[in-house]
């Protein structure tokens, strides 16, 4: 796991690119990589690479980077893990092919020698976002896992395109211009993630998940744009063609058999992830998703696994109890992190640096902290990040099964139903909520709240528009401009629940889950694993039929068997909590005076952004009791909070000139 950086610059402009500018870059990367440095370049082609490494596979120097190939065709800077290079490298020395170490970056450059780019991109099991050079053609080529595991942004500069894994590294290049982007700010505030389409900054774009770009110097005239560069992407897999297909042919096996084959592809992912030079550990919630992957690191390690949890002191969000009960059933070495507010008021300061653009997922708190103590014991953390995705695991999921139905039925009649059910979650129904009660509702505000967004689903019109009402953090619109688009229509598929699970895999999981999971265990130099997304689970996952998923009203119905297999039911079959953070709370308490400043009526005017009526109402309204707006008040302060930052920090500080060129590590190509 590494950070890595590049600039290719245009035709006109061969030769031109300073050298330093790549070290700034990879020094606004320390943090992935702080083992080694290394850079490359042929200035006379026009490209200069850049790596920071955080050694897990080979800890020699055989495992440095740049890196290239046997032949000296190829170079290539490499962000990632291949799990199955044992398998690959295997493969490839009964083909004739030898090694001078043991690294997977070198067993990937072989296998593209062998059965080129593509091919090689197919046969490679990891997470990861590439540069590959190739000398021949001088065609610069840069991809990125199946399911956007890895991040890789791309910038339009005037001499050409710069690229790295990190915002903060493409800024470092001073040639590097910042737009804001509107409909990316109106994202935040309605889902509380930059979509993976969009960047915050106007003149940068996100690889995409599986995507694959190859460039030219010649393809980079004055001429050529963002958007006409990005128009020249490919995919080298397709998750809405593997879907398709999927879903019509779906394992026709019994329950017992598709129980024991699940359990045998998980095994598969995780005895895979636990290969490393460094020690190796888990991210442990108490939780199915994490559950099973304990369970089954624990079965195949013949020492105790290293498991780590966070506790929190308010009981409603303190999972801590379980998780401890877990590690003492499978004995592993466990350790427990308290994060209490004044925890959170700590850590705050730092999140805009950490994540580049604005991130309102509030778990990235606690994802944070247990990631920094993690790396204190352990260079690699499995996680059980992807269950809810693969597996139906999401509330939302166990709804629409319930109301998929209702999509067929008379349009009026669903419309007639909706405006009763937004009656019932009217001022009326708020005034006697202490005493009519709904089961299952919870509290009389949050039974207002549920039933007013019940209402809107009735109302919508396709599963699409359930799905955006669903996945919205409140029904408010907080952005004074740049309306958030929804996602692409995807595939057809047999039933609404596959689209929600189809669209939770293609959009929510690329640009909250994983950007939560790669920024926070990322800044603290710790890789994170995550078998529930290795695409044998995933194809696996998605040709099971849907009572498999969703049964009795519960989801994630065969990983509850797999896990029965290990662990006694008692000690996870209880309702769905999250990684949740009291947030709302907090806001009310320790935060209130940080959150007042952010959202005073002054600031927000002069930055001109948010509605500043809205935005005093709903604060109002939060600090009353009346409404919880703790989502997208989170949202405004994550907005706020990192153009703070923004301001703290202008491109042109982060261009001063840096330290001497590292003449032992930089290997420049004369041409």
């Amino acid at each position: 796991m590494c950070g890595i950086a590049g600039i290719l610059s245009s035709q006109r402009y061969l030769g031109a690119t300073d050298p330093r500018a790549i070290v700034r870059m990879t020094d606004a990367m320390r943090h992935r990589g702080p083992n080694g440095e290394g850079f490359w370049s042929d200035r006379e082609a026009g490209i200069t690479l850049g790596h920071r490494r955080l050694a897990i596979i080979d800890l020699t120097d055989a495992g440095h980077q740049p890196m290239h190939s046997s032949t000296g065709r190829f170079v290539i800077t490499f962000n990632g893990e291949i799990y199955n290079f044992r398998t690959l490298r295997q493969q490839l020395v009964d083909l004739g092919y030898r090694f001078r170490g043991g690294s997977d970056t070198e067993v990937l450059l072989c296998a593209i020698e062998c059965w080129g780019l593509e091919s090689a991109l197919k046969r490679s099991n990891g997470m990861f976002a590439m540069a590959l050079w190739d000398r021949n053609t001088r065609i610069l080529h840069l991809a990125r896992d199946r399911m956007g595991k890895k991040p890789l942004y791309v910038a339009k500069i005037p001499s050409g395109v710069v690229f790295a894994s990190e915002l903060k590294a493409i800024h470092a290049c001073s040639a590097a211009d910042s737009d804001l982007s509107l409909p990316a700010v109106a994202a935040l505030l309605s889902r509380g993630r930059v979509p993976d389409e969009h960047c915050i900054w106007s003149n940068v774009f996100k690889l995409p998940p599986a995507g694959l770009l190859s460039l030219r110097p010649e393809d980079l005239s004055d001429q050529v744009d963002l958007d006409k560069i990005h128009c020249n992407i490919r995919t080298w897999w397709s998750l809405s063609g593997l879907a398709q297909r999927s879903r019509m042919d779906p394992l026709p096996d019994p329950d017992a058999d598709l129980i024991v084959k699940l359990d045998e592809v998980l095994r598969a992912a995780v005895r895979e992830r636990m290969v490393a030079d460094v020690p190796v550990g888990a991210f442990l919630s108490g939780g199915l998703d994490s559950s099973t992957v304990v369970a089954l690191m624990q079965a195949q390690s013949s020492q105790p696994v290293r498991t780590f949890t966070v506790a929190f002191d308010e009981q409603a969000y303190d999972e801590s109890s379980y998780a401890a009960s877990v590690a003492r059933h499978f004995g592993t070495d466990h350790t427990e992190v308290r994060l209490t507010s004044a925890d959170a008021l700590d850590v705050i300061p730092s999140l805009p640096a950490i994540w580049d653009e604005p991130f309102a997922d509030e778990s990235q708190i606690p994802t944070l902290l247990i990631s920094r103590e993690a790396q204190k014991h352990v260079t690699v953390a499995l996680s059980g990040d992807g269950g809810d995705e693969c597996f139906a695991g999401y509330t939302r999921h166990v709804v629409m099964a319930r109301v998929a139905h209702l999509l067929g039925s008379n349009r009026s009649l669903r419309r007639t139903a909706a405006k009763l059910a937004a009656r019932v979650a009217s001022g009326t129904y708020a005034r006697f909520a202490n005493v009519v009660t709904l089961p299952s509702l919870g509290s009389p505000l949050l039974q207002t709240a549920r039933v007013s967004r019940f209402a809107k689903i009735l109302a919508a019109s396709d599963e699409r528009a359930i799905y955006d009402e669903m996945t919205r953090l409140s029904e408010l619109s907080l952005a004074l401009s740049g309306e958030p688009e929804t996602g692409n229509d995807g595939p057809e598929l047999d039933e609404p629940l596959s689209q929600f699970l189809f669209r939770d895999m293609a959009e929510y999981l690329p640009s909250d889950i994983l950007v939560k999971l790669d920024r926070a265990s990322m800044s603290t130099s710790l890789e994170a694993r995550c078998p529930m997304l290795d695409h044998r689970v995933i194809e696996f996952a998605w040709r099971l039929p849907t009572n498999t998923k969703i049964r009795n009203g519960q989801g994630k119905w065969i990983l509850r068997q797999v896990l029965a297999r290990y662990l006694p039911r008692h000690q996870f079959e209880r309702p769905k909590q999250g990684f949740n953070v009291p947030i709302g709370a907090w806001l009310k308490g320790p935060l209130r005076a940080w959150a007042s400043d952010l959202l005073s009526e002054t600031r927000l005017r002069k930055q001109g952004l948010l509605d500043v009526s809205l935005v005093k109402s709903c604060w109002r309204d939060h600090l009353n009791g009346t409404r919880d707006h703790s989502r997208v008040l989170w949202a405004a302060l994550m907005l706020q909070a990192w153009l703070d930052s923004v301001a703290a920090s202008p491109t042109d500080s982060l261009a001063a000139l840096p330290r001497p060129l590292p003449t032992q590590t930089f290997n420049m190509h004369q041409g």
